[in-house]
């Protein structure tokens, strides 16, 4: 089993985190902790294999306690958090953090990722040594969730889309989507068309004005709260 940590300083987040690993086959939460020296503190004396790091904690930047974490018990790191700048994507990486998760998102999603990470650590034990192609087979595994697209569609292109949709503050329309995106507006509708298909995406339509009306898209709500 692969022990997990969980470290959010909202109580009912964490339970909701909580719950979503337990309900991931191989996986069991050791501990959840609320704060940063909590998060120290447990790391420590639990020595867990996986540490689900939230950023904003009440006592300390997670970031700056990544490396403590690693050091102390060799645990991987995935952060989870509400923060969709730029700087903190960068600072995680750099600070060794495996992946990026961005709250809210779907149970389905996030066990995606784990089931990821679990083949990722099963490669990582078993074979002494890797070749460059399995290293990046077993990688891009961590980073891109196994999704079924129509015929024509490519994941890169998708992941775009749906992070468009998912960093408006408002609904979009498929010509706004294709130019975040840089495609055009037939390719952009096909790819919204799919999200809404699959549940990832709602559309509703607005008449203001005479002729056709205006499709907006805006993604579906979410299992995960903030």
């Amino acid at each position: 089993m692969i022990s997990v940590l969980i470290v959010e300083d909202d109580f009912r987040v964490a339970d909701v985190h909580r719950e979503f690993v337990e309900r991931c086959p191989g996986f069991k939460v050791a501990a959840v902790a609320l704060t940063a020296s909590q998060a120290v503190e447990m790391n420590k004396r639990l020595a867990p294999d996986l540490i689900l790091l939230d950023l904003y904690l009440p006592d300390d930047h997670g970031l700056d306690i990544v490396a403590k974490l690693r050091s102390e018990s060799g645990a991987d790191v995935i952060v989870v958090t509400a923060a969709r700048d730029v700087l903190n994507v960068r600072s995680a990486m750099q600070h060794g953090a495996l992946f990026y998760i961005v709250k809210p998102f779907r149970f389905a999603s996030f066990r995606e990722r784990l089931e990821a990470y679990a083949q990722l650590r099963s490669r990582l034990i078993a074979e002494p040594e890797m070749t460059q192609e399995a290293i990046d087979a077993a990688y891009s595994e961590l980073r891109t969730p196994s999704v079924d697209l129509p015929k024509g569609l490519s994941t890169q292109t998708m992941e775009i889309v749906e992070q468009a949709l998912r960093q408006s503050d408002e609904s979009l329309t498929s010509e706004a989507i294709a130019h975040v995106a840089g495609i055009n507006r037939v390719t952009a509708r096909r790819y919204l068309i799919h999200l809404v298909e699959v549940g990832r995406a709602q559309v509703r339509s607005e008449y203001g004005s005479p002729g056709r009306p205006k499709h907006l898209y805006a993604p579906t709500s979410t299992d995960s709260p903030n």
